[in-house]
């Protein structure tokens, strides 16, 4: 750009004019006079190298304002009073910025509200409870984590506040959340301005509601969570308790005393044998802090971001186990017992099945694993288990786990060997039509692919829950010592001709003649007869079952299922 100027400037005022036009107009400039001479130049990189170079080359450094800052920060970060920090390694448990460190360590991304509370009257560093965000086994997601140091980690206005502001940014960016909690619950003393306010710690379960399906939330209990506290775990979609450290329950053993008049430990009532093994709120047991997280680690590494995404793939590996001794582990007569896992070690990678709630309806093993790769959720009868009938509390959890992989698009794999339903007056009362009704309307409502294996009985509404070929499997397939009927040989010999075997006289006859009929029904509900009529899609031989299932899931990934249009089912 030429600009005229007047022709009495000097050289060195024509020069500064040159370097000045060249910044504002971000051009290079040269300057002319009235005769059209050049008396000045300048190019806007150098003038803007000479403006960088000056901006580098300062020696300014933090002030006192800052290093006031950062020491109080630093305050904030030693937690409460000395003598509660000095008590946590003699219950086995890590300070909570060391917890952080532990889980996060250089990954560690951002904390919010580090200063709430900062002028309270009392000492209430961070109001007791750590928000913020982190990389975590490769994956950004949100965390709140209680300081036990503080007020032994209850919540009030201004935790609340934070713990609501991180929940609501996990709906916006669709990244999983994970609770770190160690609290006894809301903080009674001061409960004004919380407890029960639209932006209280009521919306806890209402976030945690909007959150389900959305996104993964993971919970690890590390200490007594107490009443309000205790619904964050049990609204997770994974609960972690560390042994001999965690217990969750709706009121404290002292309160319970004052309502019921029962005495009880705090580990009897609501420890982690208690919620592993009779409540089943309890998906995972840890043996200590490094456990935890190695256990979250494995979990999350099943799951997307968010409902929207698929779940991570990684290369396959082999089966611990040969698939050619499939076979060999299903035994011939169907009420005699062996172990499923027998059969899911020859079909899934080495190393990847993660059961849950292991201790809880042991009838149905529960467990994500890998095919080639491929997450996917097992839900299998286990005939070493009351010969794989369901009970109530195996139909709940199959129902819960099937609901979850559906939401964050983990196909199914149903593993069926079952003589059905339990029967009997102790299941009525427990429900059992109810936690059947659900198992079989979360397999009708999977829109995720699903692969229904009849490896021996499946009888009665058994292989219904189990996805059979009314449930909109991808594929029905059988192995050779498959069967499916309405019951066993024995019961249905039973029901039909109990009374026509009973008027022959001669045992030896009527034996026989029982015997007869067995092998008869049998011929009717084999595998063979299913596949004849095309009940079943195929029968495949076991040692090829693995080969068949990769296969089956990798062509059907991209299925898209439609459920009828309406607000929601009424099915819970």
């Amino acid at each position: 750009m030429q600009v005229r100027i007047s022709d009495d400037a000097t050289e060195s005022e024509a020069q500064a004019i040159a370097e000045a036009l060249a910044t504002h107009f971000e051009d290079d400039i040269t300057l002319v006079v009235d005769s059209g001479e050049a008396v000045g130049s300048a190019t806007y990189d150098d003038a803007h190298r000479d403006e960088s170079t000056e901006q580098v080359d300062d020696d300014l450094g933090p002030t006192e304002r800052e290093e006031a800052l950062r020491k109080e920060i630093e305050e904030i970060h030693e937690g409460g009073p000395k003598k509660y920090k000095e008590q946590l390694p003699e219950e086995g448990k890590l300070f909570v910025r060391d917890r952080i460190d532990l889980w996060f360590g250089d990954d560690f991304l951002f904390e919010d509200g580090t200063f709430a509370e900062f002028d309270a009257d009392d000492h209430l560093p961070a109001d007791g409870l750590i928000t913020g965000a982190a990389e975590f086994e490769g994956r950004d997601l949100h965390f709140m984590a209680n300081d036990y140091t503080v007020k032994r980690g209850s919540m009030a206005a201004k935790g609340v506040e934070k713990f609501l502001r991180m929940q609501q940014r996990a709906l916006k960016t669709g990244r999983p959340v994970l609770y770190l909690m160690d609290s006894s619950g809301g903080r009674i003393d001061q409960q004004t301005g919380f407890f029960a306010n639209r932006e209280g710690i009521g919306k806890f379960y209402y976030n945690h509601s909007m959150l389900s399906g959305r996104v993964p939330q993971i919970c690890v209990l590390y200490g007594p969570c107490i009443a309000g506290a205790a619904y964050t775990p049990v609204f997770a979609d994974f609960t972690v308790m560390v042994r001999d450290m965690s217990a969750m329950a709706i009121a404290s053993p002292r309160m319970v005393e004052m309502v019921t008049g029962e005495e009880i430990s705090l580990e009897d009532l609501g420890g982690p044998a208690v919620h592993a093994q009779h409540s089943g709120s309890a998906d995972l047991i840890a043996d200590d802090e490094e456990h935890a997280r190695e256990l979250v680690a494995q979990l999350i590494s099943y799951l997307p971001d968010n409902a929207d995404e698929d779940p991570p793939q990684t290369s396959g590996t082999a089966p611990k186990r040969s698939p050619e001794g499939i076979d060999a582990v299903v035994p011939d007569k169907p009420n005699k017992g062996y172990d499923m896992f027998d059969v899911i070690e020859r079909v899934v990678d080495a190393g990847s099945t993660l059961e849950l709630r292991p201790e809880y309806g042991k009838e149905i093993i529960t467990s994500f694993a890998r095919i080639d790769g491929r997450p996917i959720g097992v839900i299998a009868n286990q005939p070493a288990q009351r010969a794989g009938a369901i009970f109530p509390d195996a139909a709940e959890k199959a129902a819960q786990f099937i609901w979850t992989c559906d939401a964050y698009n983990i196909p199914l794999l149903y593993l069926c060997d079952t003589p059905g339903f339990m029967a009997g007056s102790g299941v009525e009362k427990e429900g059992i039509l109810e936690q059947g009704k659900k198992m079989i309307y979360a397999t009708s409502s999977a829109t995720v692919p699903k692969q229904s294996v009849v490896v021996r009985k499946a009888y009665g509404a058994g292989i219904y829950a189990m996805s059979g070929p009314a449930y909109d499997p991808e594929s029905t397939i059988g192995l050779p010592s498959g069967e499916i009927a309405i019951m066993g040989p024995e019961a249905a010999i039973n029901a039909v001709y109990a009374r026509k075997l009973s008027e022959i006289d001669d045992e030896d006859e009527r034996q026989q003649k029982e015997q007869e009929l067995r092998e008869a029904y049998r011929e009717d509900i084999d595998i063979h007869r299913m596949a004849s009529e095309v009940v079943i899609d195929d029968i495949v031989p076991p040692s090829d079952l693995r080969t068949e299932l990769t296969n089956r899931f990798a062509f059907y990934e991209t299925v898209e299922k439609d459920l009828p249009d309406k607000k929601h089912g009424t099915v819970l």
